[in-house]
């Protein structure tokens, strides 16, 4: 379905996002819809205080910093407040009852709960039980929130989604997973670049095949070729990789022999953070091709458009 032919309503009937599976084309299309008019206002310098005293709780078992800023500064502009809550899985082992958690929160009036780092078949019984949004910002095996940031960063650049090609190149990653399904769901096509040693999750892959089709390779450059984007995300964000896992993921380097595979308009896409000379040299991301900069701009407008369609 052609985005652009679409009309919002500006409204989701699920109001939980751990995953994108979760949603149809046409629900994804609302989140983008509802992140642009956010956008459009927040140029304009307009109101967006549709919030009146609603309290985000954010409860996050991993460290964050632009995320969690876009999420403090996003429920503040829409009228409310943020609270953090400490999260740790000692507690959690000691008897914690989830049902217990999350009812209490909805009690105090918070209108929905962001979590970060907790495991998604943990995420899955919080949803099971809750009377609020709960709303995954990024776990070991999804990252939605940055995916729907994505998707919008291409729209805008691009002025469509179906129909082109998106190269993902690198180690196979969360990122990954919930790019992949959400850039099949919008009519994308999909081509995949990772070593043997670190694909993308199979049962991933299979889930998003449903929908399409995607292209496995060990060859980023056979992945660039003809691609309308180029997609990478960092392997040493929480631990130093070894001699050996560097020496592997050497080839999967983004530099400017792989975006010459690619259109001649092609863009660069990155979530940050970034390790300049590692996965993608410096000339790429903060060359000409580079929208990474719009991409994190945009977690701040996409957020927004999300808490505004799943908190009632």
């Amino acid at each position: 379905m052609d985005i652009n032919r679409y009309s919002p309503r500006y409204g989701v009937s699920y109001k939980h996002m751990t995953k994108l599976a979760d949603f149809t084309s046409e629900e994804i299309f609302e989140f983008l819809y509802a992140a642009k008019a956010m956008k459009d206002k927040f140029i304009a310098h307009e109101d967006t205080k549709i919030f009146n005293d609603v309290t985000l709780a954010l409860l996050f078992g991993d460290t964050s910093l632009r995320t969690r800023s876009a999420l403090e500064i996003a429920i503040h502009q829409l009228g409310g407040s943020c609270i953090n809550l400490p999260y740790n899985e000692r507690d959690m082992r000691a008897g914690e009852n989830i049902k217990d958690i999350v009812t209490v929160l909805a009690r105090y009036g918070v209108g929905a709960l962001v979590t970060r780092g907790i495991k998604q078949r943990e995420l899955d019984d919080y949803v099971s039980v809750s009377p609020i949004p709960i709303i995954n910002s990024t776990n070991d095996d999804f990252d939605p929130v940055q995916t729907v940031c994505d998707l919008f960063t291409i729209w805008e650049n691009k002025k469509v989604l179906e129909g082109l090609k998106i190269a993902y190149i690198g180690k196979g990653s969360h990122v990954a997973d919930s790019l992949i399904m959400g850039a099949i769901k919008c009519g994308m096509e999909v081509a995949v670049a990772t070593p043997s040693e670190f694909r993308i999750k199979r049962e991933h892959v299979l889930r998003a095949e449903q929908y399409g089709t995607i292209t496995l390779t060990d060859d980023p450059y056979y992945a660039a070729k003809d691609a309308d984007i180029i997609y990478t995300d960092s392997y040493r964000y929480h631990s130093r990789p070894s001699e050996e896992e560097m020496r592997i993921m050497q080839p999967y380097k983004i530099n400017n022999s792989v975006m010459s595979a690619a259109n001649p308009g092609a863009i660069f896409m990155h979530p940050l953070p970034a390790s300049r000379g590692v996965e993608v040299t410096a000339d790429v991301i903060d060359g000409k091709h580079s929208v990474v900069m719009e991409q994190a701009e945009n977690k701040l407008h996409v957020i927004k458009g999300i808490l505004a369609l799943l908190i009632d």
